[in-house]
Formats: C-alpha cells, structure tokens, sequence
C-alpha cells in the first residue's frame, strides 16, 4: 500500500476517483476513451466525453457475435479488429488504442457471495492496441500504474507469465519474462503459469493468446509466491495483460493473427479494496451503499462481512449475492438482456431467481418487488457514468417486479417438489439426485439448474451434470437442423481475409452498383473453394459449393436486416454460376453458389444479374420499413427505438421499443399515415454524408449501439438530402423519414403501392413487433380479407339451424388462421360477433318457443278429461333435436308449477342421425315419491337403454345419452318403472 495511515486509505481512494484516475492515466498516454461496464455474464456501455477519438459505446447483449450469449470481456466489441473483418470505413477500423472498463472471463456464479472477490457483474479497468503497441509497452504501461500512480509497494506484486504447452505446440512466453525483469520486479515474483491460468481465450473459436496476470498479496511482508493463483482470498489477480496473437479454429487448432493485439484487464472493485485497505471487495463503497438499502427493505441484521461457517444463518453471503446480482441484472436488463427461457434470457432469468431465492430464505423478506426496490441506489451509485441505467431505470424495475412475482408463484410448489425428489433420494439411500428431476424442475417450475445444484448442495446431493445435459439434449433436438444448415455456408475467415490483404490484384469490392437496377460487367478477382483460391472453376469438383470475388458488384451483401440477392454469373453461352447467397467480408463481396454449366477463370470478364423478382419485394419492403419507423414515431412518441428488422421479399419485421400492445386504433393510424406517405409517391434520395453532420440532423433515425460507417449514407423520403444539409436542425425534418441505411430501395413511394400490417405481438418485455407487407402481397392479403368477408355475407343470410351453426363453426377456425392485415382481421372479428350474437338470440328464442310447445304438451294431456287424473306421463318431447336446456327448463317449470303430476320427458336427434344424442329428465311429484319411486332411479332405469349419465337433486334428475337409436327402448323402459307403483 502507499505509505497513507490505513484510517485514511479509505477517504484517499473512494471508488469513484480509483476509476477516474485509470481513464485519466491512459487517455494521457494517447488512449482513445470508451465506455463499458463488464460482468461474467454481461457487457454494458453508455456514451461519454471521449478522448482523442469517439469510440461507439458497446452493449451488454453482443447481438453482431451469435458465438456469445453475452459478451464476457471488454474485447468482444473489438473481436472484428482482431479477425480483420472491420468495415474500412467505420470509426473501428482506424481505431489503435483505446481504453476502456471492461473485462470478464469466467462464469463464477456458483462462487458469487461465498468469497470476497467472484462476482456476475465486475467493472473492469482496460486498455487496448490493435496491432499498435504489444508486450513492452503494455507491461509498462501496467507497471507504473500501480506502482507510481497508485502506489502500491513493489514487493506486495507478483506477475506470472505462460510457460508454455508442448502438446500445443506453444513455446514458453520468454519475451514477458524478461519484460517484467526490465521494469524492476524481483524474479522470486515472477512465475510461470499454464494454460489454464495463462493463455486467454475469448470462447470455443476466436482471438486468443497468451497472458500475464499481476497479483497483490493483501498481507505483505512475506513472499507469497507458493499462493499466487491458488484461490487464498489475501493473494489475489488484479490485472491480467493478454497478448492477442492466434485465433481458435473450429477445429481447435491454434493460427497466428494478421496483427498482434494488446487487452488488459484491471478489476475495479478488486482495486479498490486495495487502495482502500479492504480484505473483500464487499466492504467497499462500492457495495456499502447496496447493503445498507438492503437492510432498510428487508429488517435484516446489519451486515457483518463473515464468510462460509462464520456465516451460519447465510444472512451475510444472501447480502452478497444480492448486490452482486442487482447490479449485473439491472445493467443487463438495460441493454436488452430480458429474461426469458433461452439464450442470454435464460441467463438473466437464472441470476434472478438464484438471487430471488437467497433473498426470501436468508433475508426473510417477500419476493415480488424486491429487487426493484433496491434499483434506486444502484442508479445514485452509477448512473452518472452509466446514464444508461437511469434513462431506463423504470423499465428495468418493472421487468424485475414481473419476473420476480413469475417466480414467486412458483416457488413454493418447486421446493416442495424439490423436497420429494429429496425425499426420494433418502429412501433409495442415495446422495445422487437425478439429471431428469432437475431438468424437470427447470421445465415445469423455472428453477435454473444452478439454482437446484445451490439447494442440492445445502441437502447434500450431488447432481450429475451429464445426466442434465441429456435431459436438455432431449429438449433442444428441434434446433439441431437449423444449425446444420447454416454450418452449411462457404464463410471466409480471418486468415482468408488477410491472405486477400495480400494479393494485390484482388482489390475490396466495389458494390455502389447494387443501388442501380442493371446488370453489369465485372472481372473475375478471386475464386474460393475449401480454404483455398483457385484460378478457375474448373479445379472446384463437381456439385460442390465456392465463392467468387469480383471487383465490382450489383448483388446485395446480407447486412442491415436485409437479406441477401440471388442470380447469375456468367459468361454468355460459355459459363454460369448460380448465385444462392451474398455476404460481406471487411469490404469483400463473397458471391456463393454452384456451377450451372462451363467454367471461367481469374482476369475473365463476367455479367452480373442479380434475381430483380426477388430484389424487387426487398425494395419495397425496405422503403417500407422506413415509412413504417416514421409512422410509429408520429403514432406512439418519440420514444420509439428500433431493435431489430428483416427485409426478406416475402415480408417486413421491425422489432422496436414499446410497453404496451398496439391497439387497434394505434395500428389503424399507423397505417393510415404509412399509406399517406406511399400515396405521395414522393422520391426516395439517398446520399453519403459525413458522419459528425448526418448525425446532427433533425429527426434522423439509427440504431443504437450500431457502428456505422464514415461518410455514412442518409436516405430521406420526399426530401433531398442537400436540402436537409442545408439547415441540419431544421425542426421540419422531424417530419420526415430520414435514416442512415445501406439498404436498396425503390424510387418513389407509389412503387410500394400498399403497407398492410399483418401481426403486431410482443417478444420480450419492451419489445414489440409489428410484420407488415407491401406491395403485391399487400394486395394478396387484401384479396384474402375480401373474400372472408363474402363469406361472412353469406353466412348472415343463412337460416338459422344446425347447417348455420356447422357453417359458423367452420367460419371461426377459419379466421383465427387468416395472415391478413391485422385491422381487418379485427374487423371481421367484430362483424362475426355479431353474427355469433344475431345466431344466440336465434337460439334463444328457438329454445323459448320449443319450451312453449313442450310445456303446452305437458300441460295439454292432463287437461285432457280422461287424464286429469293421473298422476304421471311419459311424453317424447315435439321439438327438434334433443335440446338438454329445453327438457331442462320443462322439468323444472313442471316441478314448480305442476307440483301433484310426475313427468318423464325424451328428445332425441332421431334414430337416423349418426352420431346424434339424446336429453331426457324426470319430475317426481309427492305422491309417487311417498310410494318409494326416486327421480335418479328413474333416469337411471332410462340411461340403460340411451347412454350416458343422469343425475339431480331430490325430485329432478337430468340426463344426456348418446344412442338416439334406442329412444323407443328408453320410453318403454321409462313406462315400465312406473308400473310399479299405484297410479
């Protein structure tokens, strides 16, 4: 530590002037500043005063990377540097030194709240080269810092170096070694590391490499060489250097990088503990705050900072592990992260509910609103640096007020289950809790699998992993087609990029042509074909798939959320390759597909066409997409952001922030302004602006978090783009589509004729969808809704009766499958209620006449004078149908007001009707019960003959068979009981 009394340490360093000394550091040493947060399982970023250059902030979910569920370090927005596959004109590819907070490489959750240093979510202090400076100038770099800056004693520090792996082919990091002896550490601190511990990788594939830690003995006076990197809490990492030169293949093995990249890493909270004379990163003010909020929610005991079997009541670890877990669920949730049942909502939901847990078994506090209680302070702490966290605070609470009530719902019945299968385990003698229980927990009660491992270990079972895998193999079997298919695709890499880097005769890809409408003539530059580039087609077998690199091209390369063009290239009569996809490679157009006929070579000069049948609906649905952003902002505020979009030819996806569900009056204005704008058949102007103007003018819409390119290509609807440079903050563009965008688009407005909007749903909290249609197809779903309603026509002019009511049946089915735009389809929706209503009261008074004509039935035989006297009567009912609610009321009316008669009523469909049903019931009046005669036994003696059941109260029964065939069996049947007795 620095020579300060340890009394002052603390008031010396507080967290926020820790973090601001590193930023200040580096940026003095020519770092550009960017602005991220990391955690174990997510990355966050929020936009700042940056210096020399303006590096885009980074999110939490690393939605350009599918290789990551979060991004777990501060290098996963950079990994396009590092792979070479960056845009050249984007702010990255000029981009050599940042610094920037970030870090992460483990995923520890088991660990968080058991020691004083595992975390989910860690703030790391890095900094950066992109094949600028690499090992000396890092470790330097490092050196000082904590040394001269920070202060902290020389012999309390020990470094560690890879000692390389033979099996790997990696030689011993001899270069760091002596690197750390030159700026002055003691070679007794200076040790050797393995794999494990010394040579980083970001996942399964990518950049990778060597590494060298720093470590801090918080003790001091000794040499603590034997506890570096052996978990002892007072000797712990701090600072990693990694020296990113290789890249991981798909199949494991390891390739040198084009350049060589430096990413460090320093944890923040690690640090401040230290400056602050702290043994856990717990008692600092980095979470001091959090505790103390925890405590005033909950009435728990102050924390008191014990760990493992100090910590007997668990109140202290709960402490932690609440923290720990508010601030990596907030952040993540603020960028996107929305818990949910796959992917990187599945690891959301789980830290949630592992932390939902601790809280209410060892904080003894409700769950439900928990966690959104404590978001306020964590906002205080950190929304300054993280304005981020404050704008969505709200969001962010009640996401967590919804999840954690989810969860409470389920809680109680998943322990308790969990107790069974515990239960199970004891009897069987057994300490092994089987991998299909804890799936199934998961499955029906939303316990994440950590969770059961957390409560497992307090029972002490064991859990066998494998066992688990399997289960949740069994339930991922859908996805595995999908993925062999994509696996499918003829893809460069980092190493075929920089070998194209150093053919001089294959030049970037001029693609401007895809904006026009015509085919184009273009020179053969390269030809790929199973990590090779040939010379010509004819060395590609037969059948299989390669690639073709132009040095210009009309094709679409799939970016922006619009898909890919198909077509030809060929050599007329001589050679045509059928082109089935289209992408882009750090400004290399890859055409893919197959040999049709002949071969061509490299220098050959070839016609590109492009599939105008399928461009064509991509054009429309692009221009759509614009018109389609630009009515939602007028309809639902400006409020709306876009989080994802599709531009296939078949439709339009635009995924966009929104609370609540779209009314059907929001989406029918929605629609309404989209159409006004298209009937304007107002031109559509696209134009590359730079990028400090573009952004600076009134109303323009962009993705956030996206990087784009300088100069940045704007597209407006209805106004030039040099009138809209003319008066940047001109408050009329606010009424105007104006994007930046490298899509294709159509001329005027009037080419999309139509925007029909066909589903508009929610995907996660937040987030709504909307898909829409445009131009023939808008038409086709028109058609469709058209002809629906004919058939709703002519289902109102039908009579009433069984064919009406099959016919209606049918009709419902029907609409709920139609994909027709969603104001119709409300539409239609209310125009059949009122027809199922019209057919109600038709049925209504259809049954209030047939109970007319039965009761008239009744009625009439006693009237009748060689009747008045009896006591009883079995009548077959004169209406249509066995009608169970007629008989009903008939029995009941009888019971009512006919008091001294017994009665026995049968309906039926008829013995012809297959398939029919029979209703019957029975009143049995005082006197035949007097006599010993029971209303069930009655039904009963019939619903032998019809089927069925019958059953009642008292003096009624009522009953419903399924043999009309045998009506005439059950009326004799029904005679005969009364035979019985004295009528």
């Amino acid at each position: 530590m620095a020579t300060a009394a340890p009394g002052d340490v603390a008031a010396q360093w507080p967290a926020a002037k820790v973090r601001d000394t590193f930023l200040e550091y580096f940026k003095n040493n020519g770092h550009t500043f960017g602005c991220a947060a990391v955690k174990r399982f997510a990355l966050r970023a929020n936009q700042c005063t940056l210096y020399p250059r303006t590096v885009p902030s980074s999110s939490v979910v690393p939605l350009s990377d599918p290789t990551l569920l979060f991004a777990n370090a501060g290098m996963n927005q950079y990994k396009s540097i590092f792979l070479g596959t960056v845009d050249p004109q984007s702010d990255f590819a000029q981009l050599k030194r940042a610094c920037i907070r970030a870090g992460g490489k483990h995923n520890d959750l088991d660990d968080v709240g058991k020691d004083s240093y595992h975390h989910t979510f860690f703030e790391m202090l890095g900094n950066w080269s992109f094949g600028d400076y690499f090992k000396k100038e890092a470790i330097e770099y490092s050196w000082r810092l904590l040394t001269e800056v920070y202060g902290l004693e020389p012999d309390r520090l020990y470094v560690t170096y890879f000692e390389g792996y033979k099996d790997g082919g990696l030689d011993e990091d001899t270069e760091a070694k002596e690197l750390w002896k030159a700026v002055g550490v003691a070679e007794d601190h200076i040790l050797p590391g393995n794999m494990k511990d010394n040579f980083w990788e970001m996942g399964d594939q990518g950049p990778c490499g060597p590494c060298s830690e720093v470590h801090y003995d918080r003790i001091g006076g000794r040499n603590a060489a034997d506890l570096v990197n052996q978990d002892d809490p007072m000797v712990i990492e701090i600072w990693n250097n990694v020296f990113i030169q290789y890249n991981r293949e798909p199949d494991k093995s390891l390739r040198p990088l084009p350049n060589k990249h430096v990413d460090t890493g320093l944890g923040f909270e690690r640090l401040v503990s230290i400056l602050q004379d702290k043994h856990s990163n717990y008692d600092t003010d980095v979470f001091t705050p959090l505790f103390q909020t925890i405590q005033q929610v909950t009435g728990a005991r102050e924390y008191r900072g014990k760990f493992g079997a100090e910590d007997p009541d668990g109140i202290d670890t709960a402490y932690r592990v609440v923290a720990d877990h508010l601030r990596m669920l907030t952040f993540a949730i603020s960028d996107g992260g929305i818990p949910n049942n796959v992917g990187r909502g599945y690891v959301v939901r789980r830290v949630l509910r592992r932390g939902a847990r601790y809280a209410r078994k060892y904080l003894n506090t409700e769950i439900g609103d928990f966690f959104s209680k404590l978001v306020p302070t964590l906002v205080q702490q950190m929304g300054d640096m993280f304005p981020e966290i404050r704008k969505k605070e709200g969001d962010v609470k009640e996401i967590l007020d919804e999840e954690e009530l989810s969860f409470a719902k389920s809680l109680d019945r998943g322990e308790a289950m969990f107790e069974r299968y515990a239960q199970q385990c004891k009897l069987k003698d057994s300490t092994d809790l089987p991998g299909q229980d804890v799936w199934r927990l998961y499955d029906t009660y939303g316990f994440p699998v950590d969770l059961t491992k957390l409560m497992a270990e307090e029972r002490g079972l064991n859990i066998n992993d494998k066992e688990v895998e399997e289960a949740q193999e069994r339930a991922r079997e859908a996805s595995k087609g999908e993925k062999k298919a994509a696996a499918g695709l003829i893809k460069l890499d980092v190493h075929d990029l920089a070998a194209l880097e150093k053919m001089a005769d294959v030049p970037k890809t001029d693609d401007n042509a895809k904006f026009g409408k015509s085919n184009i003539t273009s020179v053969v530059k390269a030809i790929y074909h199973k990590k090779k580039f040939l010379n010509s087609t004819s060395e590609v077998p037969e059948g299989e798939q390669f690639g073709v690199l132009l040095d210009r091209t009309c094709f679409y390369a799939e970016a922006g959320g619009q898909e890919y063009d198909t077509g030809k290239i060929l050599i007329d009569g001589v050679a045509e390759v059928d082109v089935q996809n289209v992408q882009g490679y750090a400004g290399y157009v890859l055409h893919t597909g197959y040999m049709n006929y002949g071969t061509f070579s490299v220098g050959e000069e070839v016609i590109c066409e492009y599939d105008e049948l399928r461009r064509h609906p991509i054009r429309s649905n692009h221009t759509g997409t614009h018109v389609l952003n630009y009515a939602l902002r007028e309809v639902l505020g400006d409020e709306v952001d876009q989080k994802g979009s599709l531009v296939a030819p078949e439709k339009l996806r635009f995924d966009f922030s929104h609370k609540s569900a779209i009314n059907d009056a929001e989406l029918a204005k929605i629609e309404d302004i989209s159409t006004r704008y298209i009937r304007q058949n107002a031109q559509v102007y696209a134009e590359d602006v730079p990028l400090a103007t573009a952004r600076r003018i009134k109303g323009v819409r962009a993705v956030f978090g996206e990087t784009y390119p300088d100069p940045v290509r704007v597209v407006s609807v209805g106004v030039p783009v040099e009138t809209l440079l003319e008066d940047v903050q001109n408050d009329e563009w606010a009424k105007v589509s104006i994007e930046f965008c490298g899509g294709t688009h159509v001329e005027r407005t009037g080419e999309i004729k139509e925007l029909i909007i066909v589903e508009e749903s929610g995907i996660a909290k937040g987030i709504r969808r909307i898909v829409a249609v445009t131009g023939q197809a808008a038409r086709d779903v028109q058609l469709v809704a058209a002809e629906f309603g004919d058939r709703l026509a002519t289902l109102e002019a039908m009579p009433f009766g069984p064919e009406k009511d099959a016919a209606a049946k049918d009709a419902q089915v029907r609409l709920g499958e139609l994909n027709i735009s969603t104001i119709a389809k409300g539409r239609l929706r209310e125009r059949f209620a009122k027809i199922s209503k019209a057919m109600l009261d038709q049925q209504k008074a259809a049954q209030k006449a047939e109970l007319a004509r039965l009761l008239a039935e009744v009625t009439g035989f006693f009237a009748q004078e060689e009747n008045k006297d009896r006591a009883a009567v079995v009548l077959r009912a004169p209406i249509a149908g066995a009608n169970s609610k007629v008989v009903a009321d008939a029995i009941k009316h009888v019971a009512s007001k006919v008091k001294d008669k017994s009665v026995y009523i049968i309906a039926a469909d008829g013995p012809s009707v297959e398939g029919g049903k029979v209703a019957h019931g029975c009143h049995v009046a005082e006197a035949l019960s007097k006599q010993g005669a029971s209303a069930s036994e009655w039904a009963g003696a019939v619903a032998a003959a019809v089927g069925g059941k019958a059953g009642g109260k008292g003096p009624t029964s009522i009953g419903s068979g399924t043999n009309p065939d045998r009506l005439d069996e059950g009326l004799e049947l029904a005679r005969k009981y009364l035979e019985k007795f004295e009528l």
